[in-house]
């Protein structure tokens, strides 16, 4: 493994350290008071510089991000809320959505509130408040590489309604300043299932400053809001008490990404680590076009909520029933799976 600007063997590591968690590892914790209490909690160190927090109570999502002991992801004011305090309601997600790096939207819906035939849907579906089944933590040596993996199963069924299973693997490696989310989404029932998915991959302070660039993959872009400006798209600003949400849509141009995964880059060149200064880094998220053709960004410079969303996608936001109603939302037949790839990478 490469480890502190080295080349380690197994071995070598072994002799320099009690345990392995001297350098990194993962541990398993449960918050204790307010709204979050009993909330679980995985954290992943790498020894590189990043760490993370995986919540098992709250769909196998990740909660804080870290590069260095400064935060890259952003934190909503709600914090780890337990999912018990979740309404499926409207648009009441927003009271108990945790931020963090990353919230998975979905199964069946994603986006604003809608009604289709009969039922109501809630803002962004209701996997981010699905605890997991199944949980396994797996930290072992391959070689001269030390992997840490995450595993789970959450599921959205309903009586007569969807049966849908999300099997997620979440792993890095010791020394890497990588992690890699894999999904398998399957219908496990009889009839065909809507099926909406979108990865809302949260950026945050101080990963966010005046000088940060955004990269964006080659795509058709519009934008939700009449006042969206797409030439801010790859800029970032000081905090603005009286800026409303801006959210723009992105269609991948499949001819540019037939043979390679797009990339959306935030690169930062002052970005503050401890004891060393400066220095500039860059959080690359990509991922596998093949079943994510799209991406949302959400932009939101405003004061409190400063945050920056990159969302892969099988859909837009606009909900289930406009989906439908446009021909493009996404049904899996019975015992249909369909896989999800992505990779977080600090350079």
């Amino acid at each position: 493994m490469k480890l502190y600007g080295t080349t380690w063997t197994r071995r070598e590591i072994e002799a320099r350290v009690g345990r392995i968690e001297q350098i990194g590892g993962v541990r398993r914790y449960r918050c204790s008071e307010g709204p979050e209490a009993g909330t679980e909690m995985i954290q992943v160190r790498t020894g590189g510089g990043l760490a993370y927090w995986v919540s098992p109570s709250k769909g196998l999502d990740i909660s804080l991000a870290e590069y260095g002991g400064v935060p890259i992801s952003w934190q909503s004011g709600n914090g780890d809320v337990h999912p018990a305090f979740y309404d499926a309601g409207d648009d009441e997600w927003l009271r108990t959505a945790s931020g963090g790096l990353l919230m998975t939207c979905g199964l069946t819906q994603v986006g604003s509130p809608c009604a289709e035939a009969g039922r109501k849907f809630g803002l962004h579906g209701r996997i981010h408040h699905t605890p997991a089944r199944h949980v396994s933590v797996v930290a072992e040596w391959l070689g001269d590489e030390y992997e840490m993996r995450i595993r789970g199963v959450m599921e959205e069924t309903s009586i007569f309604g969807e049966q849908l299973r999300l099997t997620r693997t979440i792993s890095s490696r010791l020394g890497d300043n990588r992690l890699n989310i894999d999904d398998t989404v399957e219908n496990i029932g009889f009839q065909p299932c809507p099926h909406m998915m979108l990865y809302h991959v949260n950026f945050g302070f101080p990963l966010l400053a005046e000088h940060t660039v955004v990269e964006l993959p080659a795509a058709r872009v519009s934008s939700r809001d009449a006042a969206g400006d797409l030439d801010s798209i790859r800029t970032w600003q000081a905090p603005d008490p009286g800026w409303r949400e801006q959210v723009y849509d992105h269609l991948l141009l499949p001819d540019a990404h037939r043979d390679k995964w797009p990339v959306v880059a935030i690169r930062n060149p002052d970005f503050p680590c401890p004891a060393a200064g400066t220095r500039q880094i860059s959080a690359e998220l990509s991922w596998d076009p093949a079943t994510l053709p799209r991406f949302v960004q959400w932009r939101m410079p405003g004061a409190g909520v400063h945050a920056l969303g990159i969302e892969p996608s099988n859909c837009f936001v606009s909900g289930r029933a406009e989906e439908r109603s446009k021909g493009t939302l996404r049904m899996l037949g019975p015992g249909e799976t369909v896989i999800y790839r992505l990779q977080l990478n600090i350079r």
